[in-house]
């Protein structure tokens, strides 16, 4: 792929294969498009490691602090289990197709029940879900630069997004370094005050589970429950981004087979176990400064005070302060990273698909962080649970009806065809099996989380999400019968689609719109003129003169 490539109008030659353009190929890292074998060169291990560390953001930490001080321990430890159940349930599915078809979770979208142009809707949803998180990241960097260098808030918004920019313009080959080489400390750093205040203040623990709230109301409470459950589930659009790093997984061979499975689930599912432990030792620190630091809710949710707070029993003050703004902008910059990344790669691929232009991921990548400076100036820290409890109605109805697509329309009802189709031509404009199901559960959610269906089912629309969105595809599939998945099941190209071990095959064949190679599943045949093409060059024709005809 290459940015002449992907200018050039249907109909006319490409670029020759040697343009300097080619060299492009890691800035755009396969925006819109099977990862390729050729470029899959990481080990499993490595792979997991760079997806994991990208769940280094200490928003958890202010997650399980919020929800403690609103509803209690009792209520948050429970809302917390909820989460994590949901998230490793949805979340295998989704992660297996990632690694062993190579795709990212947009183009798993299209072909598991929404259609070509039904997933742009859900990419979206995780550009906005990337954008929110990364001006929660900010803002908490930007505090912990206020309290340990003096840098005022907005001047620290500002530092917080341009440091990212030209972490992320190389993509995986970058990111995966940045990952593996920060990881080691940042674990160090993380784990050292829980770890002392387990061991000077055991107290601590039971003080930790009598809290009962800011207002002392937290008395267990399934609706309590709920309504913390639907704040943490907001981060269930989190496997979009850990997919982004497992299209790159290797081939699954006899040999590797151990390994793959073992960074597939660690790093797809497994990302929540994580998530679930860092938001229950957020909590366990807010309560810590409320109880023995005098310390007022609103500075105890905030990860850079609770830290400082311990390091300072530890170790020198000037020390305390400098490992804990270390810790801040470490986070910070290994989650923010990714959130930049997946951001701008879910805005290219809906811009393109909708305009038939590609401009070039870097240009949504500036889209993305200057959406998320302009929340970060709206001091969106201040209203996090209401952010995140109504974004999560929409995340949940997108995750849970792809992995219902997955399970039930795919391997137990055969309504959906199982080895996933994301080309132009191959698949409809828009099915309304996953594209209804998700319109339908995110939208009574919704008039739900705003108390259209009752005070009483209020705390319940985070439920109300999951199940529409579990019950729904299979249904509307029976009701359709399955017939609107595959506008086409034959691609005109003779060579098989997968190898002897089901992994997408690395044969290559030549565009002959831009004049470049691209591994099989990347491409269709193009009637017109009897040759190839890839699936980018589709993307872009505006005249629709190489897209296959309906199979009739």
């Amino acid at each position: 792929m290459t940015q002449d490539a992907v200018d050039i109008r249907a109909g006319g030659n490409g670029p020759d294969s040697n343009s300097g353009a080619a060299a492009k190929e890691t800035l755009e890292d396969y925006t819109l498009r099977f990862a390729p074998r050729s470029y899959r060169k990481w080990s499993p291990g490595v792979v997991a490691v760079s997806a994991l560390g990208g769940i280094a953001y200490l928003a958890d930490f202010a997650i399980g602090a919020n929800i403690g001080i609103s509803y209690g321990t009792t209520n948050a430890l429970w809302g917390i289990l909820v989460f994590a159940v949901v998230i490793a349930a949805s979340g295998f599915p989704l992660a297996y197709y990632a690694a062993r078809y190579n795709l990212d979770l947009d183009l798993i979208t299209r072909g598991s029940g929404f259609g070509y142009y039904g997933s742009v809707v859900t990419n979206v949803i995780f550009a906005t879900f990337t954008f929110i998180f990364f001006a929660l990241e900010g803002s908490i960097m930007a505090q912990g630069l206020n309290l340990g260098l003096g840098i005022p808030l907005w001047l620290g918004y500002a530092l917080s997004t341009l440091v990212i920019f030209p972490l992320v313009v190389y993509g995986m080959s970058l990111l995966s370094k940045l990952q593996l080489w920060t990881t080691p400390l940042w674990l160090v750093l993380m784990v050292l005050p829980f770890g002392y205040l387990l061991v000077s203040h055991p107290e601590s623990v039971s003080t930790f589970f009598a809290y009962q709230g800011e207002n002392g109301a937290g008395a267990p409470s399934l609706g309590s429950v709920m309504l913390a459950a639907g704040v943490c589930l907001s981060l269930i659009a989190q496997i979009a981004e850990q997919i982004d790093y497992l299209r790159f997984m290797p081939p699954k061979t006899p040999e590797n087979a151990r390994r793959w499975w073992a960074a597939t689930i660690l790093a797809g599912p497994g990302w929540v176990l994580f998530g679930a432990i860092k938001q229950v030792v957020g909590l366990f620190l807010a309560v810590y400064l409320i109880a023995h630091a005098a310390g007022p809710a609103t500075v105890a949710n905030q990860p850079v005070h609770q830290f400082l707070e311990i390091y300072q029993d530890i170790m020198p003050p000037w020390a305390a302060m400098t490992l804990a703004v270390i810790l801040v902008v470490i986070s910070q910059v290994k989650i923010n990273v990714t959130n930049a990344y997946s951001g701008s790669l879910a805005w290219t691929n809906s811009f393109t698909r909708v305009t038939k232009t590609y401009p070039g991921r870097l240009v949504f990548l500036g889209v993305n962080l200057l959406i998320a400076l302009v929340l970060m100036e709206a001091n969106m820290f201040d209203f996090l649970n209401t952010i995140l409890g109504f974004y999560a109605n929409c995340g949940m109805a997108w995750v849970v009806v792809v992995a219902s697509d997955i399970v039930f329309n795919k391997y137990l009802l055969k309504l959906s065809p199982i080895e996933p189709e994301f080309r132009r031509g191959m698949i409809y404009a828009v099915n309304p099996v996953g594209f209804g199901s998700m319109i339908i559960a995110a939208g009574v959610s919704i008039v739900d989380f705003f108390g259209g269906l009752g005070e009483a089912l209020r705390p319940f629309s985070p439920l109300v999400a999951i199940v529409l969105a579990l019950l729904l595809p299979p249904v509307l599939a029976i009701a359709t019968r399955g017939r609107y998945y595959l506008r086409r099941t034959d691609d005109g190209v003779a060579l098989p689609m997968y190898d002897e071990y089901g992994n997408p095959s690395g044969e290559v064949l030549d565009c002959h719109v831009c004049n470049q190679r691209f591994e099989r599943p990347d491409v269709v045949a193009c009637l017109e003129h009897s040759e190839h093409i890839c699936s980018l060059c589709l993307s872009t024709d505006k005249t629709g003169e190489h897209v296959l005809p309906a199979q009739t």
